[in-house]
C-alpha cells in the first residue's frame, strides 16, 4: 500500500447564514451540541483515525475559531487548584500540539473544491489526505473516518464515505454511479453533483468524509468550474475514476446528521444528549413529557 493518511482538510470557511443570528459573531463550527462544538467532534473523529496534522481552510471572521485551540493557561491552572481533574482533563482535549494545525485562508467562496485546493501548498506531490465536513457529524464506534481508514487500508484509491438516501433527496448530494457493489465497499464508475431529479445513477449518497490520492489535488489545480458555477470536489474524484484511477465508496457504520440544517442540529443534540449517561434520564423524561402533552393537545 500507499503511504499511510496523516493529514486532514477541513473546510470551514463558510458563513453559517442558516444559524444567524448566533453565527453573526461565532463561527458556525463553534456551536454546540450539548457541550462540545462541532469542530471538536470532527477533530476527535480524526485522531481517532491516526490524523496527525491538521489544516483549516478558513475565511474572515473565523478569529474565534483559532482561539478555541489555544492553550488557555490561566483556565487550566483555576481548575487545577479546584481540584477538577476531569473538567481539566476535557479542556485539555482541545489543545493542539505547537505545529499540529495550520489555517489557510479561503478569499472567495468558490466551491467545496476551491477550498480544499487552498490546502495543496501544505501536502507533498505524492501524499494522500483526508477532507472532513464538520457540517456532518457521524455518531458512530468505531468513528467514520477510523472506518474509512481501515478500509482504505485494503483498497488503495480514493474513498468517500456513502450512505442511502430518497431519491427525492439526492439533488442535494453527489451520487455514485456503481460498477461493482460489494457490500460495505462499492467500486464506482462515475460520480455526478447534484443530479436533477429521476437522473441520479443510484441511491448512495456521499456525505462529508473522503480520502483522496494525490492525483485529485491535481485534478484540482485546473480550476474547472462545475454545478452551480462552483469548482466542485466531486468532478475532481469522478476524473480519477476517468484516469482510470480506483475510486471506492464506503457505506459506513453509524448515524449521521446533518448539522448544516436546523433539524439536523436539533437532532444531533437529543442524540448526544441521550448517549450521556448523566444526561439520559432527565432528558429522556423531559422528551417524552413533550410527546405526551403534544399527542395530548392534538
Amino acid at each position: 500500500m500507499g503511504r499511510k493518511v496523516t493529514k486532514a482538510i477541513f473546510p470551514v470557511a463558510g458563513l453559517g447564514t442558516r444559524f444567524l443570528p448566533a453565527t453573526k459573531s461565532i463561527p458556525k463550527e463553534i456551536l454546540s451540541l450539548v457541550d462540545k462544538p462541532l469542530i471538536q467532534y470532527a477533530i476527535d473523529e480524526a485522531r481517532a483515525a491516526g490524523i496527525k496534522e491538521f489544516i483549516f481552510v478558513t475565511s474572515r471572521g473565523k478569529g474565534a475559531l483559532e482561539d478555541y485551540f489555544d492553550h488557555s493557561h490561566e483556565l487550566e491552572s483555576n481548575l487545577k487548584k479546584a481540584g477538577k481533574d476531569k473538567l481539566l482533563e476535557t479542556l485539555r482535549q482541545t489543545n493542539m500540539d505547537s505545529g499540529a494545525i495550520a489555517y489557510i485562508r479561503q478569499h472567495k467562496a468558490l466551491g467545496l473544491g476551491h477550498a480544499v485546493w487552498c490546502a495543496r501548498r501544505l501536502l507533498s506531490d505524492d501524499e494522500p489526505f483526508a477532507v472532513v465536513l464538520t457540517d456532518d457529524v457521524i455518531q458512530g464506534e468505531p468513528p467514520c473516518l477510523q472506518q474509512m481508514i481501515e478500509a482504505y487500508g485494503e483498497t488503495g484509491g480514493s474513498m468517500v464515505a456513502t450512505m442511502e438516501v430518497a431519491p427525492e433527496k439526492a439533488s442535494s448530494y453527489g451520487v455514485l454511479d456503481v460498477a461493482e457493489d460489494m457490500g460495505a465497499i462499492v467500486r464506482a464508475k462515475g460520480m455526478v453533483e447534484k443530479p436533477a431529479m429521476g437522473t441520479q445513477p443510484s441511491n448512495l449518497a456521499v456525505i462529508g468524509r473522503y480520502i483522496l490520492a494525490p492525483t485529485v489535488m491535481k485534478n484540482l489545480n485546473k480550476l474547472k468550474q462545475g454545478a452551480g458555477g462552483e469548482i466542485q470536489l466531486t468532478d475532481a474524484i469522478a476524473e480519477e475514476i476517468e484516469a482510470g484511477r480506483d475510486v471506492f465508496g464506503l457505506r459506513f457504520r453509524g448515524q449521521r446528521f446533518d448539522c448544516g440544517s436546523k433539524a439536523g442540529f436539533l437532532q444531533a443534540t437529543v442524540a448526544f444528549g441521550l448517549e450521556r449517561e448523566e444526561l439520559r434520564e432527565e432528558f429522556a423524561d423531559y422528551l417524552n413529557h413533550v410527546m405526551l402533552t403534544n399527542r395530548a393537545a392534538e
